[in-house]
């Protein structure tokens, strides 16, 4: 379906949320949207399931060192110019050792990165998420979580941070709590009940649910493997 078909205004764009009405503050270089700019989105041509098995065959090749480094050439740097179709949105830790576009084998224009420590999703990070899933249609939201993560592992010791490096704490503090009394590792525990919890998180949002319960965005949890390289789907 086409922007211009679904009548994308001005008007339109102000009424999306206060998720999005945050977006406003990043810059007129993130918020290009205009009714003139809009027409020329095209959603991407992947279903749910499709988008999926394309980040998880990425992975596979990530994995298995057989990398084909899709969309990074001259041609699709000038494709890019004028409009972006990215068939699915990560929210990710901020972690260095976790970039999507790397441990899925992806290109420019291939995700829309959400990255922030802990994965978490709070109201200035759901602004981003809604641009993505409402505006440029990606077919996918993945929220993804990884090993020994950080941010997590703060929440685990809940201990006193400086200046601002705290203020994550509190959006993991939830998933922390319901695995408290869980055998086995609690940080690795705690970094899976975190991804379920974002998730839910992510499902507050009334663009998110309208978009899965027609059918045209799948919304699932990860978590990557630092030792391997592997992502495995949380259930």
């Amino acid at each position: 379906m086409e922007h211009s078909d679904r009548g994308i205004d001005r008007r339109r764009v102000l009424t999306l949320g206060s998720g999005l009405l945050g977006l406003a503050a990043l810059g007129p270089s993130f918020w290009p949207i205009k009714a003139a700019a809009a027409k020329s989105l095209v959603p991407s041509a992947l279903s749910p399931e499709e988008a999926l098995k394309r980040l998880m065959d990425g992975n596979q090749r990530f994995t298995g060192h057989h990398l084909e480094h899709p969309d990074q050439s001259e041609e699709r740097v000038k494709e890019l110019t004028q409009a972006q179709h990215p068939f699915a949105t990560v929210l990710s830790c901020a972690d260095s050792r976790v970039t999507a576009e790397i441990v899925f084998d992806q290109g420019l224009g291939d995700i829309f990165d959400v990255r922030v420590a802990g994965n978490i999703a709070t109201p200035a990070v759901m602004g981003s998420i809604e641009y993505a899933v409402e505006l440029l249609e990606t077919p996918l939201l993945m929220v993804l979580g990884h090993e020994r993560c950080g941010a997590v592992t703060a929440a685990v010791d809940h201990g006193v941070l400086p200046g601002e490096i705290g203020t994550f704490v509190a959006a993991i503090l939830p998933a922390v709590e319901r695995v408290k009394d869980m055998p086995g590792d609690r940080v690795d525990n705690a970094v899976t009940a975190n991804v379920r919890y974002q998730m839910e998180q992510v499902l507050r949002s009334q663009l998110v649910r309208d978009r899965q319960q027609s059918g045209q965005l799948q919304v699932v949890g990860a978590r990557y493997d630092l030792d391997t390289g592997a992502i495995t789907l949380v259930t």
